[in-house]
């Protein structure tokens, strides 16, 4: 059996071609494009290429994009000075705190200075705890788990009533690609670097989301024959066969889960392009809540 191969950039091509139609008709409708804010802190590679590419995205799509980009040593104050004109900013719709931030400010703090209503990253207190409760709905989910949950409704998956497995319990993915899955009616078994027998886990799940950044960690013969894979990581890893010396693969084996999976995202190409979608399609959902409250 050979694995389907689940294509997260045509699914975000498609999906970001619709977001371009619905901002072109918020712009005619409104008079004003709607806006993105970011904050960046430090130059990190890594966070200042994953910025460029959000903004790039969205002024393809014909949402605006103002960025604050400060200095490594900027203090608390400093940035969540940043947030604040941003929430003050009415052509602003949504905001975007590039994560991590240096180790000296207060995530915690600056997260939850973030106004609810542009909370389009999804990772405001109140909405990661509404996403945690039973019969509450967040205004806003975490990009990239949304993103996960799409490619999992594009592959077919019948979440209702299976397990599901996730490895990784970051702030980001792990906790709350779980808590989404459990809304949708899924058995969830979180693993993390301290599960034990974690393959014997994984061989149970007929949904597998991997996001615990270790290179090719899970291999295909743990993977329950015809699971579905939504593959998070994105490792850098030698290649002397590569013009940069470099690729990037997976948290999964690939080529030995295409083997055994039912469906399976790539890497690069899986999730990374449904990440910069699922915050295009949350700015949308904030301009158009936003711009109807000061209508009306």
């Amino acid at each position: 059996m050979t694995a389907t191969v689940i294509d997260g950039q045509a699914v975000a091509e498609r999906l970001r071609a619709e977001i371009a139609a619905d901002a072109a008709d918020f712009q005619a409708q409104y008079g004003y494009p709607p806006g993105l804010g970011v904050v960046l802190v430090g130059d990190d590679p890594a966070s200042a290429s994953y910025v460029r590419m959000k903004r790039r995205a969205c002024e393809q799509a014909g949402i605006h994009s103002v960025a604050h980009l400060l200095p490594k040593e900027s203090t608390q104050e400093e940035v969540e000075a940043a947030v604040e004109a941003l929430n003050n900013d009415p052509g602003i719709h949504g905001i975007l705190v590039q994560l991590p931030l240096p180790a000296h400010i207060s995530e915690e703090r600056v997260l939850g200075l973030v106004s609810l209503d542009k909370d389009v990253d999804g990772f405001h207190p109140i909405n990661i705890g509404l996403l945690a409760m039973k019969g509450r709905e967040p205004l806003f989910t975490p990009a990239t788990p949304t993103g996960c949950m799409v490619l999992l409704q594009e592959a077919g998956a019948q979440l209702e009533g299976a397990n599901a497995v996730v490895v990784g319990r970051s702030n980001i993915v792990g906790m709350p690609v779980a808590l989404m899955l459990m809304k949708a009616n899924a058995t969830v078994t979180i693993c993390h670097s301290r599960t034990r027998n974690m393959k014997d886990i994984i061989a149970q799940a007929d949904v597998l989301v991997a996001a615990i950044g270790k290179p090719a960690f899970i291999k295909g013969d743990w993977l329950k024959p015809g699971a579905i894979v939504i593959d998070v990581g994105t490792n850098k890893v030698d290649d002397p066969s590569q013009p940069r010396g470099y690729r990037y693969v997976g948290d999964v084996d690939y080529e030995s889960a295409l083997e055994v999976a039912g469906a399976i995202t790539k890497v690069p190409g899986g999730v990374g392009p449904m990440t910069i979608t699922m915050l295009m399609l949350n700015t949308m959902k904030a301009a158009r809540r936003l711009a109807q409250t000061i209508t009306l």
